[in-house]
């Protein structure tokens, strides 16, 4: 049995983000009603960057992806994140594919966002603010867009060019760079940076805003002001990594938040097991630190396509 071998330019011709988004949303739920198998992700801390281990199995399907965090790769012309995703047969555990994960990992990021979205923003939200305009804004923005009807997307980023470039990107929507605070004064907010001091100060925040809080994904790294925290419903993707990665982390290990605060996981929204916004006034965060089974959702939608196709590279990795 030959294993299937896609580049990241192949892969990439073969993720549509509506399709995406409902993967995502469809094993969110699966993963809420015991169907999903997925340990914590598992770090190896360097230097200059980091690597994730994610193992998960899902209705059908099994794999790994391992993935890195090096923030100065713009530097020498690579993507800060790149991925490898190994797909295999739950059955047997024969390796079905060796796919490039890169656009996998920035697509279903913003799909998972475009869902917590869905079923944590108020349903007339028509503003989305992005703090950060690098390679993930591109994406929630996408995501976002099949989700709601956005009347205005306002941007910040230090680097005012990637601000500005993002905008040109998208000339079919009505793009704004804005300052960090009116940026916040969205209807839905997406924080998208990789810092490890509070940007986001509560008093920018509206009530009704939903945040989706992306960018603090391995420990000691925070976005929000913690009185954020305090006043808003808490939900997050998965529990244990939220709780030691992801944006509640470093409020949690200074005592500044209670773990009984968090309760609430996006599976169980969506799967209607628990509810999301309790009322328009209420702010929501959704703590989000990417989840293994995102991955091989969406590597599996790329093995069916590019199986069905039978146009690209195959290699026996197995003998006999």
């Amino acid at each position: 049995m030959p294993t299937l071998l896609l580049t990241r330019s192949q892969v990439s011709e073969m993720l549509e983000m509506p399709e995406v988004v409902n993967v995502i949303e469809k094993n969110f739920a699966a993963w809420a009603r015991g169907k999903v198998v997925m340990p914590p992700k598992s770090y190896l801390t360097l230097e200059d960057g980091d690597f994730r281990a994610m193992p998960a199995a899902i209705p059908g399907a099994a794999g790994m992806k391992w993935v890195n965090v090096h923030p100065r790769n713009p530097v020498s012309g690579l993507p800060t994140v790149m991925a490898v995703i190994v797909y295999n047969d739950p059955e047997t555990g024969y390796p079905l594919a060796i796919m490039d994960g890169t656009d996998i990992t920035a697509l279903r990021t913003g799909a998972a966002s475009a869902v917590a979205s869905k079923y944590l923003a108020r349903s007339n939200s028509e503003t989305l603010g992005l703090v950060g305009a690098g390679r993930q804004a591109y994406t929630q923005l996408m995501a976002h867009a099949t989700v709601f009807d956005l009347k205005k997307i306002k941007v910040y980023d230090i680097d005012t060019g990637a601000a500005n470039r993002l905008a040109g990107d998208f000339p079919e929507f009505n793009i704004e760079t804005c300052s960090l605070k009116d940026t916040v004064a969205s209807d839905i907010v997406c924080t998208l940076t990789p810092v490890r001091e509070p940007i986001i100060m509560q008093r920018w925040v509206r009530p009704g805003t939903h945040i989706n809080a992306v960018g603090a994904d391995a420990p000691g790294k925070e976005e929000l002001q913690p009185e954020i925290l305090l006043d808003a419903k808490i939900v997050v993707d998965d529990l244990k990594q939220a709780t030691t990665s992801g944006e509640i982390n470093v409020p949690l290990s200074r005592g500044l938040l209670s773990p009984a605060r968090i309760s609430v996981t996006l599976g169980e929204v969506v799967a209607g097991m628990k509810a999301g916004r309790d009322n328009p006034e209420q702010v929501t965060v959704f703590d989000a630190t990417g989840l293994a089974f995102e991955d091989i959702a969406c590597a599996g939608m790329v093995y069916r396509k590019a199986s069905s196709r039978g146009d690209f590279t195959f290699l026996n990795f197995v003998d006999g």
